[in-house]
């Protein structure tokens, strides 16, 4: 075991690195990401078009694409990083929420709709100003 890490030292600083890289950017682009949800994120007659959706159909498709793709190696990511020290779920769930796949509404509810959650969410938008986000009930 120790001739492994001997030989592998870059490796291991490398994942090092990449582990506190991770819980830093955690700890500022959560409560970031959070801000810009507008309050009617989660409610049904919220106007979905506002983002992208009356954009030139190359700008729509290129920005989806990109998105999954950065939702992708995020949960590549998290899952590496629940191997290390770091946030590998915040990270798997961060890239879950980027990504669009059948049942992504239904989980992001579920999920908001947790007390402990909602709860956090909430304080972390009235630290930045913002609204408390409207969640449709079960």
């Amino acid at each position: 075991m120790i001739d492994w890490i001997r030989e592998n030292e870059v490796l291991l600083w490398c994942l090092g690195a990449f582990s506190v890289v991770s819980v830093a950017l955690a700890i500022f682009l959560t409560p970031w990401a959070i801000s810009l949800m507008s309050s009617d994120y989660f409610m049904p007659e919220r106007d979905r078009t506002r983002a992208f959706g009356t954009r030139h159909p190359v700008i729509r498709w290129t920005v989806l694409v990109l998105k999954n793709i950065a939702g992708a190696l995020l949960v590549i990511s998290g899952i590496v990083l629940l191997a290390l020290p770091g946030q590998g779920l915040l990270t798997i769930l961060a890239g879950l929420l980027l990504m669009n796949f059948p049942g992504k509404r239904a989980l992001e509810l579920w999920m908001i709709r947790l007390p402990m959650v909602l709860r956090a969410v909430n304080w972390i938008r009235r630290r930045g100003g913002k609204e408390p986000l409207q969640v449709p009930p079960a």
